[in-house]
């Protein structure tokens, strides 16, 4: 059975990491089912993606990072391969066009926290806790999360949660930014975000996302001006109803 199982809802497509016995840690093949999942998506024709979701199977975990009993294990050389797989895993989830939810049903900490620091939104369920931990086992963030989390909270937050590898809650998470909205239902919360994304252009929102990443605003903008998503907004606004986009 693969270790990242995918379900389709509605225009969301749902990545579950599948290891809740190991709380859904990175082990190699898990890494490597999620690197094929996002392949898949990035070959997807046409628009049926808007959403990509990341969650964990079970009730404890999110993910509880690397797979610890599994690096023990490896050579030296062998976990640079797993981190040059891991960084790749996750820089494509952040190069996706599509806006990408992780939906922490659990505990997120080290690689898992990275795991949602890769993605646009984090949606927590009450009661999960998230770190990046990774100095309280002798190492240090290695898959993004040095350069990622202060871009989201800060320099000072930042280095207050590396350095001292804290714990927070999903309420503290969100009371500095970290986490977008907590919930009691994740299902019901995520699925209320994705019906606010399907008022969206796709291509305004892609567009957006590369903006964001540092692509310049204009020569992003220069593709959304030549679209038909654009003349179906203007349409749909002298119109006075809601406009059909259709990624193009």
């Amino acid at each position: 059975m693969s270790t990242v199982l995918a379900e389709r809802r509605g225009p969301a497509l749902w990545l579950t990491l599948n290891r809740p016995e190991a709380a859904n840690a990175l082990s190699r093949a898990l890494v490597a089912d999620l690197s094929k999942a996002l392949r898949d998506i990035s070959g997807e024709k046409g628009e049926r993606t808007r959403a990509v979701v990341i969650t964990g199977a079970g009730e404890r975990a999110f993910c509880a990072g690397a797979d610890l009993k599994e690096r023990s294990t490896l050579t030296l050389d062998e976990t640079r391969a797993y981190l040059d797989a891991l960084n790749e895993a996750f820089d494509a989830i952040e190069a996706l066009p599509q806006l990408t939810i992780a939906a922490l049903n659990g505990v997120a900490f080290g690689g898992g926290l990275e795991l949602a620091l890769a993605c646009d939104l984090r949606v927590a369920m009450n009661g999960a806790e998230m770190g990046l931990t990774e100095v309280r086992v002798g190492i240090m963030p290695g898959a993004g999360g040095t350069r990622r989390l202060p871009r989201i909270v800060g320099d000072a937050r930042a280095k207050d949660l590396i350095l001292l590898g804290r714990r927070i809650s999903a309420a503290n998470a969100m009371g500095i930014g970290l986490v977008h909205l907590v919930a009691a239902d994740l299902r019901v919360a995520v699925d209320s975000v994705v019906a606010e994304l399907t008022a969206c252009a796709p291509l305004g929102v892609a567009q957006a996302k590369r903006a964001l990443s540092g692509a310049p605003e204009r020569e992003c903008y220069e593709v959304v001006l030549a679209s038909e998503d654009r003349n179906e907004g203007l349409r749909a606004f002298s119109e006075k109803r809601r406009p059909v986009f259709r990624g193009k």
